[in-house]
């Protein structure tokens, strides 16, 4: 029933009557119940920090919950539902800003947030920009404006002179109200900025993977998913270069083709290729597993086969991966995104908190094939 003209929240700290107390407990015979100010007596705390214990929606000192919760069982308190969910929400939500929710790569990072944010007793809440800069930093605008505990930055940004000015001074704005960004999968804005980074060894994976082709013989390797200024493609592309270098194979940029990270795109640039001759290359490496996806489609439609004619490898490990029987490189997905809300909620110095790098592997299946002269 909503609060009349005069009415005390639900949560108000005001003295019981004879048949309430102040969560709307309702109190049986002679005997009054245990209210939240008897709780905040035995445990030597106030009763805001009670509320604030109860409710999980404020950070607490782990020795301060755990008289708060002693208290609470000592005193068999039992406080009213209802009562608490009539009482206005307070700050404490987790926010993760993806560009998509129907790319496997961003949902998969998302239902680690929603995970551990839930394991935390945090709301959580999914925005999506398509890809638009300006919609992120208004986005991030609008969770400092709501008092989100936390903003969690997905995925890929072109990062221009601009950008980094404007997400720097909302990552001071989120900092100076008590709230904590967090870039996850992707490099830091630099030094002096407030702001926690979670990521993988993306460059690491590229060099893996192709070094994996470049070990079955393989010499002429496309690379598809050029994208230059994209944070996720420049360290993808720079592992597949490293990878060549190493094994002092010349890089060609004619093999280095542009493309977006989707499977159309993929599909497009794949076909294009083939139809100007597919004899200067033996394998492909593709940025992203659906960019595998659509290529391998345009392969097959060309008269070829994967691994016979065209060996092919991806990156993520996200579907449909496993179903074509592609080699790719395995992300940490669901890690990702819950490192990324236990940081953000750890209470570490942004200012002073390396970056939390975690690790990628391949996962060898049916693409790749060894070719006969190799060694």
């Amino acid at each position: 029933m909503p609060l009349g003209r005069g009415s005390r929240s639900p949560w108000a700290a005001s003295p019981p009557t004879p048949e309430t107390d102040p969560w709307g407990t309702a109190l049986s015979g002679p005997a009054k119940r245990v209210t939240i100010r008897d709780v905040a007596k035995h445990a030597g705390v106030s009763v805001a920090t009670v509320s604030r214990t109860l409710a999980g929606d404020y950070p607490v000192q782990p020795s301060t919950r755990h008289k708060v919760l002693r208290a609470v069982r000592e005193l068999d308190y039992v406080p009213n539902a209802q009562a608490r969910a009539l009482s206005v929400a307070s700050p404490g939500a987790v926010a993760i800003v993806v560009g998509s929710v129907d790319m496997p790569y961003y949902a998969y990072i998302a239902q680690g947030v929603e995970e551990q944010a839930a394991a935390e007793r945090r709301l959580c809440l999914i925005c999506t920009t398509g890809g638009d800069k300006e919609r992120e930093l208004t986005i991030v605008q609008m969770m400092r404006e709501q008092r989100a505990e936390a903003v969690i930055l997905v995925g890929s940004v072109v990062v221009d002179d601009d950008y980094r000015e404007r997400m720097t001074r909302y990552a001071h704005g989120l900092d100076s109200s008590g709230s904590r960004l967090v870039l996850c999968g992707r490099p830091p804005l630099g030094e002096g900025v407030p702001a926690l980074t979670v990521g993988f060894d993306n460059t690491g994976g590229a060099h893996a993977v192709t070094a994996h082709l470049l070990s079955a013989g393989h010499r002429r390797i496309l690379y598809l998913g050029l994208r230059p200024g994209h944070s996720t493609s420049d360290s993808r592309v720079a592992g597949y270069r490293s990878a060549l270098d190493d094994h002092g194979i010349p890089r060609d940029p004619a093999l280095e083709v542009p493309c977006g990270f989707d499977r159309s795109s993929g599909y497009a640039a794949m076909k294009q290729r083939l139809a100007a001759g597919h004899d200067d290359f033996t394998a492909v490496f593709a940025a992203t597993d659906v960019i595998a996806a659509g290529a391998v489609q345009a392969i097959h439609e060309h008269g070829l086969s994967v691994p016979d004619d065209v060996s092919v490898v991806g990156y993520d490990d996200v579907p449909p991966a496993e179903d074509i029987g592609l080699t790719t490189v395995h992300l940490p997905h669901a890690e990702l995104g819950r490192a990324a809300v236990r940081l953000a909620l750890s209470g570490k110095d942004p200012l002073v908190e390396p970056p939390l790098t975690l690790g990628t592997h391949i996962v060898v299946r049916q693409s790749v094939r060894r070719l006969r002269s190799a060694p």
